[in-house]
């Protein structure tokens, strides 16, 4: 009976010390800064090459750029956007040349909130420019609308918890700070571009950290008192400078937009345009990010009307501080009177490798499917693919 209870005691204990260890941690969701900003920019690219057993060698490289920054204030979010893709290829075939495709697309959205630091209404004001090879015009676009709603980036409590985690690691820290301290921490980080700026990119670093390093002595929970220990401070340097973590966001958002593109790719201009919008984003646990984003937009023109939905679902975990895995699962729908429909799924599942941190080698294998009603056109059966690539963190 005495080992009973002192087995169950045990129990006790240990199941105490993790909830303990677990409700320490605050969640990335906790934060709730209005003014943020972020900026990602990634360069990624892949290519394969095949000889012998076929009448010549055969290559097919493929490039994409995408790009991302926005800007949030409590009165304004400002969001810019590109993507842009590439490829270049030779068949097997004797006599087959070499051909390449191409093809980007550029906007800027800024939404006005009516009430400056709410999650409520505003209005917005979007810009898009697109190009694609062999077109007869780019495509241009304008639209205004209104929109409720706010997501946030909460990034920077991610990174407040990682700096923390690694510092207790380290026996840096006598204990676990308090929610308000990873808040303040959140905030520093948060303000990155403004120490750049204010102390130049070559030194900034230092008074980044310096200030974090404050906070956590004001705290009470460095270890030997209102300094880090050397280890502590390059431990921080590590985690801030050298490991990227992925956007976390949280919230959601709908709109709704009438605008014109005033040129489009078929040489035709002053086409109205509809536009509707909607996000959602969720972390669901300081490692997992959940994001769905969906727009329908649509042109109209006496016996030309068409329109185009586009969903993009996402699902990443942090397996490691230096393996993320990606899943994506993208819908592009196309009606148009003059033309078949057009509906593409594309699923996907990838593995990112931080060799540096600004270099992932990935693993991604891929399944699209195609349903455009035309026979033997080489896209009736489901797409297999498995990747290997390179991407690279511009910013």
């Amino acid at each position: 009976m005495k080992k009973q209870n002192i087995l169950g005691s045990a129990i006790v204990l240990a199941l105490t010390g993790i909830f303990t260890s677990a409700q320490a941690e605050p969640l990335i969701t906790d934060y709730n800064e209005a003014t943020s900003a972020y900026e990602d920019a990634y360069l990624s690219g892949s290519f394969n090459l095949d000889s012998g057993n076929q009448d010549q060698t055969s290559y097919d490289l493929d490039l994409s750029l995408d790009y991302e920054k926005v800007f949030s204030s409590p009165d304004r979010n400002t969001k810019l956007d590109f993507l842009g893709t590439g490829s270049v290829s030779k068949g097997s075939t004797s006599g087959d040349e070499s051909e390449d495709d191409y093809q980007a697309l550029a906007s800027a959205t800024v939404d006005n909130y009516f009430r400056p630091g709410s999650k409520g209404a505003f209005w917005y004001g979007k810009g898009e420019v697109g190009v694609k090879k062999g077109q007869e015009d780019p495509f241009t676009k304008a639209t205004a609308g209104i929109g409720y709603g706010r997501v946030i980036n909460v990034t920077p409590m991610a990174r407040a918890i990682r700096v923390v985690q690694a510092l207790r690691e380290k026996g840096s820290l006598t204990r676990d700070p308090s929610d308000a301290t990873y808040q303040a921490i959140a905030v520093i980080i948060s303000k990155e571009s403004e120490y750049r700026a204010k102390h130049g990119a070559a030194d900034y670093e230092q008074f980044w950290i310096e200030d974090i390093e404050k906070t956590l002595a004001a705290s009470g929970a460095v270890n030997g008192g209102s300094r880090l220990s050397a280890k502590g401070v390059l431990k921080s340097y590590d985690v801030l400078v050298n490991e990227k973590i992925s956007t976390r966001k949280q919230g959601w958002l709908v709109r709704a937009g009438v605008g014109a593109v005033i040129t489009d790719y078929d040489g035709e201009e002053g086409k109205p345009a509809l536009e509707a919008g909607a996000e959602y984003h969720l972390p669901l646990s300081n490692q997992t990010q959940f994001s769905n984003e969906a727009i329908l937009t649509a042109t109209l023109k006496d016996g030309d009307d068409g329109y185009n939905v586009n969903n993009a679902m996402s699902l990443t975990h942090e397996l490691t501080d230096r393996v993320d895995w990606e899943n994506k699962w993208i819908l592009d729908h196309n009606t148009s009177d003059d033309a078949n429909d057009i509906t593409t799924n594309s699923l996907s599942s990838t593995f990112l490798y931080s060799l540096t941190n600004e270099l992932d080698f990935s693993v991604e294998a891929r399944l699209t499917d195609t349903e455009d009603d035309i026979s033997n056109n080489g896209n009736d059966e489901l797409d297999k693919s498995l990747n290997m690539g390179i991407k690279y963190r511009l910013k």
